[in-house]
């Protein structure tokens, strides 16, 4: 055996373990081929031997011995750098897996687009997001679901700067499949590729739920800031009411407070005509009077008007002012409150803003209440003005078939009622001393234990054919009417259908509109006179010495004792029988003293005026 068939079975055989080691350790195929290959050539190799001559004759075969191994090592470095590969492209695909689950399930809508928009692939969280499956919106673009709500310059401005290769964020608003508007905060990123956009990836999140609570949080503060006016306002306006002292201070002070605020343009007060209703302002602040006549006439066009409606349904009643004659700008809202208090009218405030949601932030009830103070406070004035004035204009009324509690009376049983005193102790109910002549006292209660005006009745004495009752009234009657405008009852009787009455009311107050609210509210009620007169003020130094002059010195002498002794407490200190022991008279004389004295007291406590 020469060198050169040694040298080639030698490399044949290390060709067969290499390559077996190759397979045992890669488990490919391709080493198993290579292991045959080397084993046949060298089984060939071993079995020409015996007759190959020379070596030169296997130098061929030893060459393709060398040529072979080197194709197994380097099939071995391809298969090392081939497993590399695969295993690096596995670990790939394995985050790409990760990547699409992670876009499958995210809970954002996720979508990409061509270089034109439309959409390639969108995952499922679209179809939560907008409402759209996911089939549907592939091959549309994102105009399917906007809502109108941005103009062209929006999205002229969003897609040049993401041509540009520009990442676009903002919040948009998008109407959903079912036609509801929806809230997002979008992100949208283009894709390049050498320098150039081919496609789009966009990320949408639904925000709706946060700019809900954004808006209501907003409107809250509106709210509270249009509160906090309103209550500025009302603060100011009662402050102001407490130091008026007539009625043209409240109505300017009312007017200026409304109007000196950011919230209000214009405020004014009036009443309407007795003849033909037409609505006269009397105070205003935040207009010229000509433009405010010109905006009542406009606003009063509709039937039943505004101010009607307000007064006969004492309700505030909220309108559009459409005219542009006001000194403000823009549209105009309109509220008129009835001025009323305990059923007396002293006409309705009206109130004009600009601000279009402003009187949808503050409750009817805010303003119920405002005109029932007004109200209250104008009659506390008037009232004032008629005790305290020196100069008072009397009024006499003839009264007609009148619908009220005593004049209802008086035509039932057809007798003559008399008012005597009225006692007002600020609950519903009023109690009345009336006389009633001719009817019988059993006559009287009877018919009013049938009238529902009449709670209690209580027969007090009967002298001659005039009987003293007194009663407990629970529905508005023509005394208390008349409180409410301020005026003072001096004297009202009625027999059957017809009566008098003589009121007082102070000359500074405003006789023509309490006289045209009487006759408004009582059809048959007719002035028939209207004389002045002037009053005595009675101070508490004044009463004091009248009363004592109007008693004797023994009258004052037994009250004065009877007080010291504790005659009037209870118990009493000491008796009637020792309190002329003290005097040195009998209890007799001493009773009549008192007694006289009492009378006196009473007169002149409550015989000055019937009811004020």
């Amino acid at each position: 055996m020469n060198a050169i068939i040694a040298l080639s079975i030698g490399l044949r055989l290390l060709g067969v373990g290499y390559s077996i080691l190759l397979l045992a350790r890669t488990r490919d195929r391709r080493f198993g081929f290579l292991t045959l290959l080397f084993s046949f050539m060298t089984l060939r190799q071993l079995l020409t031997v015996q007759t190959a001559s020379t070596g030169l004759e296997e130098l061929p075969g030893l060459v393709v011995s060398v040529l072979t191994l080197l194709t197994v090592y380097y099939l071995s470095e391809y298969v090392t750098e081939e497993n590399a590969l695969k295993t690096e492209l596995r670990a790939v695909n394995e985050r790409l897996r990760s990547f699409q689950k992670a876009i499958e399930h995210a809970g954002h809508a996720i979508f990409l687009t061509d270089s034109d928009g439309t959409i390639e692939y969108a995952n499922p969280a679209v179809e939560s997001v907008t409402g759209y499956d996911r089939e549907e919106v592939i091959g549309e673009t994102p105009r399917l679901w906007q809502s109108g709500k941005h103009g062209d310059d929006f999205y002229a401005e969003l897609w040049g700067q993401i041509t540009s290769g520009s990442v676009w964020e903002g919040e948009l608003t998008n109407r959903r499949k079912s036609g509801e508007l929806l809230w997002i905060d979008a992100t949208i990123a283009p894709i390049t590729e050498d320098g150039d956009v081919n496609r789009y990836v966009a990320i949408e999140r639904d925000i709706t739920e946060r700019k809900e609570r954004e808006m209501r949080i907003e409107d809250q503060n509106g709210r509270l800031t249009v509160l906090n006016n309103t209550n500025e306002v009302l603060r100011d306006i009662n402050r102001e009411l407490v130091a008026a002292s007539t009625r043209d201070e409240i109505e300017a002070t009312v007017c200026e407070q409304f109007a000196s605020s950011d919230l209000f343009d214009v405020a004014w007060i009036g009443s309407r005509g007795l003849v033909d209703g037409t609505v006269s302002p009397h105070s205003w602040a935040g207009s010229d009077l000509g433009s405010l006549e010109n905006h009542i006439e406009a606003m009063c066009n509709t039937d039943p008007t505004p101010v009607e409606q307000a007064l006969e349904g004492q309700d505030p009643v909220f309108t559009d002012v459409e005219d542009d004659r006001l000194q403000t700008v823009g549209k105009k809202r309109c509220v008129v409150v009835p001025l009323a208090y305990q059923d007396a009218e002293y006409g309705v405030l009206g109130v004009v803003t600009s601000n279009p949601n402003a009187f949808d932030l503050i409750e009817r009830d805010v303003f119920v209440e405002l005109g029932q103070t007004i109200a209250d406070a104008i009659s506390a004035v008037e009232s004032k003005q008629t005790l305290i004035s020196n100069s008072v204009t009397e009024l006499e009324f003839r009264l007609t078939g009148i619908d009220e509690p005593l004049a209802n009376m008086a035509a039932q049983l057809d007798c003559t009622v008399t008012l005597e005193h009225v006692v007002d102790d600020g609950d519903e109910e009023q109690v009345q001393y009336v006389t009633v002549t001719e009817p019988d006292p059993e006559v009287v209660i009877e018919y009013a234990a049938e009238a529902d005006f009449i709670d209690t009745i209580e027969h007090v004495y009967t002298h001659e054919e005039q009987a003293l009752f007194q009663l407990s009234i629970n529905e508005r009657s023509v005394v208390t009417t008349f409180a409410q405008y301020g005026a003072s009852i001096e004297s009202f009787s009625i027999t059957g259908t017809t009566g008098r009455l003589v009121a007082q009311v102070a000359s500074s107050n405003d006789i023509r509109s309490v006289v045209n609210a009487l006759r408004t509210t009582y059809d048959g009620l007719t002035l028939i006179a209207q004389r002045e007169r002037e009053q005595d003020i009675q101070t508490e130094a004044v009463f004091r010495k009248q009363l004592t002059a109007a008693l004797t010195e023994r009258q004052r002498e037994a009250a004065r004792t009877a007080h010291f002794s504790g005659f009037f407490d209870w118990p009493r200190e000491h008796s009637g029988e020792e309190v002329a022991s003290m005097m040195d008279i009998s209890q007799t004389t001493f009773t009549q003293h008192l007694r006289a004295a009492e009378k006196k007291l009473f007169e002149a406590l409550f015989d000055r005026t019937v009811a004020t």
